[in-house]
Order: structure tokens, then C-alpha cells, then sequence
């Protein structure tokens, strides 16, 4: 395997834990909104994928890019502005399942919001990460370890 296939894998790698802990945030989060709290689906959506961003932001802040560095409030801005992206492919997918297809149970929700379009908004959130957020100079987030 060349250094930079190697080097490929372990962003990839990075990228998949860092999202698998705001996953498991969001995942959370929800879940308990949705149940116990009695919140409505989007609303608890829109809750548990702030927390699930601040998670994301932070573990690859200091995790997979933590060589890239960029400095000032820049990155953060156009973090969350993918995030939000990738957060509309989620609650659109919510709002299809929920509303268009009739599919109301708590189950169902989870899958729509949490699985399917967690699934779509990741790989929205990893081309815009890599990108636009953690950088070099030359336009994409630099291969080093």
C-alpha cells in the first residue's frame, strides 16, 4: 500500500470515528427527545443535530485535521454551514418519511432521520470537511499524519 493510499484510509478512518461519537450523540439525543421529553420529530432533530455537530467539530478539530489548523472563526462558520447542509438532507428526509408517507412511530423516525439520512448528510459533511473547512493552501485537506 503507497504512503498516500495509507494516508487516504486514515482520514477516511478518522472521519468514520469522529462521526460514529457525534452519531451516538445525535442518536441519543434524539431518541430521549422524541420519547421521554414528547418533543416533536424535527424539533428534536434540529436539537440533537446541534449537539451531534459540536461533537463532529471538535473531534476533527483536534483529531483527523488536527494538522491543518486553520485559525479564526472562519472554519467554524463554514463547518456548521455543511453541517446545516447536511443536516437539511436529514430533516427532509424526516419530513418525507414522517409527513408524506404517514410513517408516525417513534421506529420509524429514527430511521428515517437518524439512519437513512444521518447516511446521506455524512457523506455531504465529509466532501464539505475535507474541502472547504480543513484545508491547505492547494484547496483539500492536507494528507499528513
Amino acid at each position: 500500500m503507497s504512503a498516500r493510499t495509507a494516508l487516504h484510509r486514515r482520514e477516511v478512518i478518522g472521519f468514520a470515528s469522529v462521526g460514529l461519537c457525534a452519531y451516538a450523540a445525535d442518536l441519543a439525543l434524539f431518541s430521549w427527545l422524541r420519547g421521554p421529553a414528547g418533543l416533536d420529530p424535527l424539533t428534536a432533530k434540529a436539537l440533537s443535530f446541534l449537539a451531534g455537530c459540536s461533537v463532529a467539530y471538535a473531534g476533527n478539530a483536534l483529531g483527523t485535521y488536527r494538522d491543518a489548523r486553520p485559525s479564526g472563526l472562519r472554519p467554524c462558520a463554514v463547518f456548521l454551514a455543511v453541517n446545516v447542509a447536511g443536516a437539511l438532507v436529514q430533516l427532509l428526509c424526516l419530513t418525507v418519511s414522517h409527513y408524506g408517507l404517514g410513517l408516525t412511530s417513534q421506529r420509524a423516525d429514527t430511521v428515517s432521520g437518524a439512519g437513512v439520512g444521518m447516511v446521506l448528510g455524512t457523506l455531504l459533511r465529509f466532501w464539505g470537511t475535507r474541502t472547504w473547512v480543513f484545508r491547505s493552501e492547494g484547496g483539500v485537506a492536507p494528507w499528513t499524519g
